[in-house]
Protein backbone atom coordinates (compact mmCIF):
# COMPACT_ATOMS: atom_id res chain seq x y z
CA UNK A 1 0.00 0.00 0.00
CA UNK A 2 1.01 3.58 -0.81
CA UNK A 3 1.82 5.62 2.04
CA UNK A 4 2.18 9.19 2.49
CA UNK A 5 5.86 10.26 3.98
CA UNK A 6 5.31 12.91 6.70
CA UNK A 7 7.81 16.28 6.03
CA UNK A 8 9.28 18.02 8.26
CA UNK A 9 8.26 21.98 8.24
CA UNK A 10 11.93 22.54 6.64
CA UNK A 11 11.50 20.36 4.29
CA UNK A 12 7.60 21.50 3.61
CA UNK A 13 8.98 25.08 2.94
CA UNK A 14 11.76 24.12 0.67
CA UNK A 15 9.34 21.98 -1.36
CA UNK A 16 6.87 25.06 -1.73
CA UNK A 17 9.95 27.21 -2.50
CA UNK A 18 10.95 25.18 -5.17
CA UNK A 19 7.23 25.02 -6.65
CA UNK A 20 6.84 28.77 -6.72
CA UNK A 21 10.45 29.92 -7.82
CA UNK A 22 11.61 26.53 -9.74
CA UNK A 23 14.55 24.44 -9.50
CA UNK A 24 16.95 27.45 -9.78
CA UNK A 25 16.23 28.24 -5.96
CA UNK A 26 19.12 30.50 -4.22
CA UNK A 27 21.54 28.21 -2.06
CA UNK A 28 21.12 31.04 0.46
CA UNK A 29 17.88 30.77 0.22
CA UNK A 30 17.33 27.35 1.23
CA UNK A 31 20.68 27.63 4.11
CA UNK A 32 18.56 30.22 5.85
CA UNK A 33 14.81 28.86 5.81
CA UNK A 34 15.77 26.80 8.79
CA UNK A 35 16.73 29.68 10.95
CA UNK A 36 15.08 32.88 12.75
CA UNK A 37 12.26 34.14 11.72
CA UNK A 38 13.60 37.59 10.83
CA UNK A 39 16.24 36.32 8.71
CA UNK A 40 13.54 34.28 6.67
CA UNK A 41 11.15 36.92 6.34
CA UNK A 42 14.14 39.39 5.19
CA UNK A 43 15.52 36.69 2.80
CA UNK A 44 11.61 35.96 1.38
CA UNK A 45 11.41 39.49 0.67
CA UNK A 46 14.84 39.55 -1.10
CA UNK A 47 14.31 36.11 -3.23
CA UNK A 48 10.88 37.52 -4.47
CA UNK A 49 11.76 41.06 -5.28
CA UNK A 50 8.72 42.14 -2.71
CA UNK A 51 7.68 45.57 -1.78
CA UNK A 52 5.31 47.47 0.74
CA UNK A 53 1.48 47.34 -0.23
CA UNK A 54 -0.30 49.93 0.28
CA UNK A 55 -3.04 47.89 2.82
CA UNK A 56 -0.10 46.58 4.58
CA UNK A 57 2.58 43.43 4.01
CA UNK A 58 4.77 43.19 1.29
CA UNK A 59 3.52 42.15 -2.46
CA UNK A 60 5.16 41.59 -5.98
CA UNK A 61 2.72 40.95 -8.95
CA UNK A 62 4.08 37.81 -10.15
CA UNK A 63 1.46 37.38 -13.32
CA UNK A 64 -0.49 39.48 -15.47
CA UNK A 65 -2.25 38.20 -18.23
CA UNK A 66 -1.88 39.44 -21.97
CA UNK A 67 -4.60 39.80 -23.14
CA UNK A 68 -7.54 42.06 -22.13
CA UNK A 69 -11.77 42.38 -21.74
CA UNK A 70 -13.00 45.31 -23.19
CA UNK A 71 -14.21 47.64 -20.87
CA UNK A 72 -17.67 47.24 -23.11
CA UNK A 73 -17.70 43.52 -21.68
CA UNK A 74 -17.46 44.06 -18.14
CA UNK A 75 -20.14 44.74 -15.07
CA UNK A 76 -20.54 48.73 -15.21
CA UNK A 77 -18.52 48.85 -11.94
CA UNK A 78 -15.51 48.78 -14.26
CA UNK A 79 -13.71 51.69 -15.76
CA UNK A 80 -11.59 50.71 -17.90
CA UNK A 81 -9.84 47.41 -19.60
CA UNK A 82 -8.87 44.79 -17.33
CA UNK A 83 -6.25 41.60 -18.16
CA UNK A 84 -7.88 38.59 -18.31
CA UNK A 85 -6.17 37.90 -14.65
CA UNK A 86 -3.73 38.88 -12.37
CA UNK A 87 -1.49 37.17 -9.23
CA UNK A 88 0.67 38.21 -6.48
CA UNK A 89 2.81 36.91 -3.99
CA UNK A 90 1.99 38.25 -0.74
CA UNK A 91 3.88 38.25 2.69
CA UNK A 92 2.77 39.52 6.12
CA UNK A 93 4.91 39.23 9.28
CA UNK A 94 3.94 38.86 12.58
CA UNK A 95 2.57 42.20 13.98
CA UNK A 96 2.00 43.00 10.10
CA UNK A 97 -2.05 43.30 9.38
CA UNK A 98 -3.92 43.70 5.58
CA UNK A 99 -6.16 46.26 6.49
CA UNK A 100 -9.70 46.18 5.43
CA UNK A 101 -10.63 47.02 2.08
CA UNK A 102 -12.79 45.70 -1.17
CA UNK A 103 -12.10 45.31 -4.63
CA UNK A 104 -14.53 44.70 -7.40
CA UNK A 105 -13.26 41.38 -8.62
CA UNK A 106 -13.46 37.43 -6.62
CA UNK A 107 -9.79 37.41 -5.23
CA UNK A 108 -8.30 34.09 -4.29
CA UNK A 109 -6.08 33.43 -1.95
CA UNK A 110 -3.93 30.52 -1.57
CA UNK A 111 -1.38 29.63 1.70
CA UNK A 112 2.32 29.09 0.58
CA UNK A 113 4.42 29.41 3.71
CA UNK A 114 5.20 30.21 7.09
CA UNK A 115 2.24 29.74 10.18
CA UNK A 116 -1.93 29.88 9.84
CA UNK A 117 -3.18 33.56 8.94
CA UNK A 118 -6.86 34.65 9.35
CA UNK A 119 -8.91 36.40 6.74
CA UNK A 120 -11.66 38.36 8.16
CA UNK A 121 -14.86 39.12 5.95
CA UNK A 122 -17.74 41.19 6.29
CA UNK A 123 -20.45 40.42 3.63
CA UNK A 124 -23.15 43.42 2.33
CA UNK A 125 -25.82 41.35 4.41
CA UNK A 126 -24.01 42.63 7.69
CA UNK A 127 -22.51 38.97 8.05
CA UNK A 128 -18.60 38.08 9.83
CA UNK A 129 -17.30 35.56 8.71
CA UNK A 130 -13.36 34.39 9.81
CA UNK A 131 -10.85 32.10 8.00
CA UNK A 132 -7.69 30.37 9.07
CA UNK A 133 -5.55 29.75 5.93
CA UNK A 134 -2.61 27.30 6.71
CA UNK A 135 -1.14 23.41 6.06
CA UNK A 136 -3.23 21.64 9.06
CA UNK A 137 -6.11 21.34 6.86
CA UNK A 138 -6.65 18.06 9.21
CA UNK A 139 -7.28 20.81 11.60
CA UNK A 140 -9.62 22.89 9.26
CA UNK A 141 -7.03 24.95 7.73
CA UNK A 142 -7.81 26.23 4.26
CA UNK A 143 -4.85 26.55 1.43
CA UNK A 144 -7.19 28.31 -0.85
CA UNK A 145 -10.35 30.60 0.40
CA UNK A 146 -12.36 32.60 -2.90
CA UNK A 147 -13.26 36.17 -1.23
CA UNK A 148 -15.90 37.63 -3.93
CA UNK A 149 -15.98 41.34 -5.38
CA UNK A 150 -17.71 43.68 -2.84
CA UNK A 151 -16.74 42.14 0.66
CA UNK A 152 -14.75 44.00 3.18
CA UNK A 153 -11.86 41.84 4.03
CA UNK A 154 -8.70 41.53 5.96
CA UNK A 155 -5.97 39.65 7.32
CA UNK A 156 -3.40 39.13 9.73
CA UNK A 157 -1.26 35.98 11.26
CA UNK A 158 -2.36 33.96 13.40
CA UNK A 159 -0.74 34.48 17.50
CA UNK A 160 2.56 32.50 17.14
CA UNK A 161 3.22 32.69 13.46
CA UNK A 162 6.18 34.72 12.56
CA UNK A 163 4.93 35.78 9.25
CA UNK A 164 2.30 34.37 5.91
CA UNK A 165 3.39 34.04 2.43
CA UNK A 166 0.39 33.80 0.66
CA UNK A 167 -0.68 34.27 -3.42
CA UNK A 168 -3.50 36.37 -4.53
CA UNK A 169 -5.01 35.73 -7.68
CA UNK A 170 -7.65 38.15 -9.03
CA UNK A 171 -10.34 38.20 -12.28
CA UNK A 172 -10.40 40.03 -14.27
CA UNK A 173 -7.36 41.23 -13.74
CA UNK A 174 -6.41 43.97 -10.60
CA UNK A 175 -6.12 47.30 -11.00
CA UNK A 176 -5.28 50.22 -8.07
CA UNK A 177 -8.94 52.01 -9.21
CA UNK A 178 -10.48 48.53 -7.81
CA UNK A 179 -9.36 49.43 -4.26
CA UNK A 180 -11.27 51.26 -2.47
CA UNK A 181 -10.08 51.14 1.26
CA UNK A 182 -12.33 50.83 4.77
CA UNK A 183 -12.60 53.59 6.65
CA UNK A 184 -12.90 53.30 10.32
CA UNK A 185 -15.78 55.27 11.10
CA UNK A 186 -17.91 54.43 8.07
CA UNK A 187 -17.00 49.74 8.68
CA UNK A 188 -18.13 50.74 12.41
CA UNK A 189 -21.81 51.91 11.66
CA UNK A 190 -22.35 49.62 8.58
CA UNK A 191 -21.06 46.74 11.13
CA UNK A 192 -21.75 47.80 14.91
CA UNK A 193 -21.43 43.93 15.56
CA UNK A 194 -18.01 43.56 14.36
CA UNK A 195 -16.46 46.55 16.01
CA UNK A 196 -13.36 44.45 17.48
CA UNK A 197 -11.90 42.86 13.94
CA UNK A 198 -12.66 46.72 12.39
CA UNK A 199 -10.60 48.55 15.12
CA UNK A 200 -8.35 45.77 14.63
CA UNK A 201 -7.83 45.65 10.87
CA UNK A 202 -7.74 49.87 10.56
CA UNK A 203 -6.28 52.51 11.26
Amino acid sequence: MFRLKKLSRYTAEIQVVYLLVGPRVPREFIKLMGTDPDTKIHQIIKTFGLSPHPEGGYFRESYRSSELIPRTALAERFVGDRSYSTAIYFLLPAGSKSRLHRLKADELWHFYLGGPLRLVQLFWDGGLEEVVMGHDVAAGQKIQHAVPSGCWFGAYPEPGSAFSLMGCTVAPGFDFSDLEMGKRSELLDAFPHARQVIEQLTD
